[in-house]
C-alpha cells in the first residue's frame, strides 16, 4: 500500500472493486490513473477479502476495507456498512463494481452529505450515463466513465508491481500454464478435460512441462489432467495470485478457458492462448496483454488440439 505520509486535510478517495479476479485485474489501469489524478489524497480501497493481499502490495492505496456483502435481511450489517461509510468522509468515490448493490451504497449514506460519485448510481454527480455502456468492453467502458470524473489517461492493465518467489514449485526446464477449470455453473465456458490432457502429453513430448493452475472448484479438471499426464505439475490451490502472475512471466505459454487466472496470466506478459464458447463474448471482456490469442467456438468441443497447439507457437 501507499507509503506516503498524508497530511490532516488530505483529500479522501473512496474506490469500490468487489471482485471478480479478471474484473480486478482489469481494474488496474483505473486503479492506476485514480492514484495518479489524486497523487496526495488518501485513497480507501473497498473490496473482497481474496484480493485483500494481492492489492496491499500495490502502491495505489493508503487503506484497503473489507466489505463483507451483507446479504439484504442482514439489517445490523448494512447499518454498520453505512455507519463506516459515514466516517470516511469521502470527498470522492470511484465505484469501479458498477453493480446494483456497489450503486445502493452511494444511496445508502443518505440523508447525510454524499460523496461526488462516479458510477452508474442514480443522482451521482459523475454518473456515466452511456446507454451502450453494457456493450462495451470492461476496459474502455472503465475508461470512458473516468474520462466523466476529469480523469483522461487511464493505462493498460498492469501487474508489473507483482513480486513473489516461485522456486518453492521446484519446476526446471520451459514450462506451459494450462488451466482447464473455470465457473463450476458454466460449464460451456470449458474446453473438454480430454483435450487438455491430450495437449499436455503433446507438450511433454516436446520437452515442456504442463503446469496446472486453479482453485478448489477446478480440482476434478487439474486433477484428471495430472492423472491421464504423470509429468504435469498440479498447483491447484497452491498458487496466490501474485505466484500467478510470477510463474507467467517465465512461462513459454499458457492455455485456459475464460476464467481468472487467465487474466492474471495474460496481462502479466504471458504469451497466452484464450478459449470462448458461445457462453462468454471476448469483445465485452476479453484478456489483455502484450500477446493474447483468442480462439471462439459456439461450443468448445469444435475446438481441436491441433488448433490450440498450433496456436501456442512453439515451434
Amino acid at each position: 500500500m501507499s507509503a506516503g505520509a498524508k497530511t490532516a486535510n488530505a483529500e479522501r478517495i473512496l474506490v469500490v472493486k468487489l471482485g471478480a479476479l479478471g474484473d480486478v485485474v482489469q481494474a488496474t489501469g483505473p486503479f492506476a490513473a485514480i492514484r495518479a489524478h489524486h497523487p496526495d489524497a488518501h485513497i480507501t480501497l473497498l473490496t473482497s477479502p481474496a484480493f485483500h493481499e494481492f492489492l496491499a502490495a500495490s502502491d495505489w492505496f493508503d487503506e484497503i476495507w473489507i466489505d463483507k456483502r451483507p446479504s439484504w435481511k442482514n439489517w445490523r450489517d448494512w447499518f454498520r456498512l453505512r455507519s463506516r461509510l459515514c466516517r470516511g468522509l469521502f470527498d470522492r468515490a470511484y465505484d469501479l463494481q458498477t453493480s446494483d448493490r456497489s450503486s445502493l451504497y452511494y444511496q445508502l449514506m443518505l440523508p447525510g452529505p454524499r460523496p461526488k460519485w462516479s458510477g452508474i448510481a442514480r443522482g451521482a454527480a459523475l454518473r456515466h450515463r452511456n446507454p451502450d455502456r453494457d456493450d462495451m468492453h470492461t476496459i474502455d467502458r472503465q475508461a470512458e466513465q473516468l474520462a466523466v470524473a476529469g480523469i483522461e489517461n487511464v493505462p493498460a492493465p498492469s501487474l508489473d508491481w507483482v513480486r513473489a518467489d516461485t522456486a518453492r514449485f521446484g519446476i526446471t526446464g520451459p514450462y506451459v500454464l494450462l488451466v482447464p477449470g473455470g465457473s463450476a455453473h458454466r460449464p460451456e465456458k470449458r474446453w473438454p478435460v480430454g483435450s487438455f490432457t491430450e495437449l499436455a502429453r503433446r507438450l511433454v513430448a516436446r520437452g515442456v512441462t504442463p503446469v496446472l493452475i486453479g482453485a478448489g472448484a477446478d480440482t476434478h479438471a487439474t486433477g484428471t489432467v495430472a492423472s491421464f499426464c504423470a509429468q504435469a505439475v498440479d498447483l491447484t490451490s497452491d498458487t496466490s495470485f501474485a505466484e500467478i502472475a510470477a510463474l507467467a512471466r517465465d512461462a513459454k505459454g499458457a492455455v485456459g478457458n475464460d476464467t481468472g487466472p487467465m487474466h492474471v496470466i495474460a496481462t502479466a506478459g504471458c504469451p497466452s492462448v484464450a478459449l470462448y464458447s458461445f457462453a462468454s463474448d471476448p469483445a465485452l471482456c476479453a484478456q489483455k496483454g502484450a500477446d493474447v490469442t483468442i480462439l471462439r467456438r459456439d461450443l468448445l468441443t469444435e475446438l481441436s488440439v491441433d488448433e490450440v497447439e498450433a496456436a501456442l507457437r512453439l515451434d
